[in-house]
């Protein structure tokens, strides 16, 4: 019996070992530093603008609402038409901001309220896709009665092919970097771990010096170009 519980006991202690042995191998492993780098890069896929975005604006002041109103509204009417003449569909004019309200006139001397007027503010968003007459419409709807135009926005209409091409040059980019890091540094690159795309495109803004387009024989404006840039982050394991 006495031999019996020795062999147990000399059992449980070899088991006891070759377990401690291999957690302190698992943990071993474990504590292994895990190396990476992540690296960044930038494509940019530079485009000549094919559209415009025009924000034009009526405002009218009357003391009574509907005079305010009908100016206001005729006015509108001969944007409207003045923009179809000239080429511009009726889904490309779309009222964007439309605002009626009191307004007080004030003694300049002794600053008392003189009178009450109102005011009718009328803004609609035209898109220009024939970039050629952007001067021509602008000079017309100045002259139809458009007294508020708060800049011009260029954009492109068709941006897919563009994008796709400028994020394959930031992945390029970031690939190209990452190998060049690697072989400075003596170190093999490992598994792609992580990566992410970003980026966009920033329309211009046209303004002339003072904060809105006003009517010449034909107001020149240039549309410049958009770069459409994207951004890559990469991540890879070392070996």
């Amino acid at each position: 019996m006495q031999k019996k519980l020795t062999l147990i006991l000399v059992s449980l202690l070899v088991v006891g070992l070759l377990s401690s042995c291999s957690t302190a191998a698992t943990s071993a492993v474990e504590s292994k530093p895990y190396r990476s780098m992540t690296v960044s890069g930038t494509g940019q896929v530079t485009l000549v603008p094919d559209i415009a975005s025009i924000n034009i604006g009526v405002h009218t002041e009357a003391d009574l609402v509907n005079d305010a109103l009908s100016e206001n509204t005729a006015q509108a009417n001969a944007i409207a038409s003045i923009l179809k003449d000239l080429g511009v569909e009726e889904k490309d004019i779309q009222t964007s901001n439309f605002n009626v309200y009191p307004a007080d006139r004030y003694d300049p001397m002794t600053g008392q309220v003189q009178s009450r007027y109102f005011v009718v503010d009328n803004t609609m968003t035209v898109i220009v896709r024939d970039l050629s007459s952007l001067g021509d419409v602008l000079s017309a709807v100045v002259d139809a009665g458009a007294n508020n135009i708060n800049g011009i926005t260029f954009d492109v209409e068709n941006r897919d092919e563009a994008v796709a091409q400028a994020r394959l040059l930031a992945i390029q980019n970031a690939k190209e970097k990452a190998q060049e890091i690697a072989d400075a540094a003596g170190v093999e690159l490992g598994d792609l771990l992580n990566i992410n795309v970003y980026g966009g495109i920033t329309p211009i803004a046209y303004y002339d010096a003072k904060g809105g387009v006003y009517a010449e024989s034909s107001v020149p404006v240039s549309a410049g170009r958009l770069t459409i840039s994207m951004e890559c982050s990469l991540t890879y394991e070392l070996h």
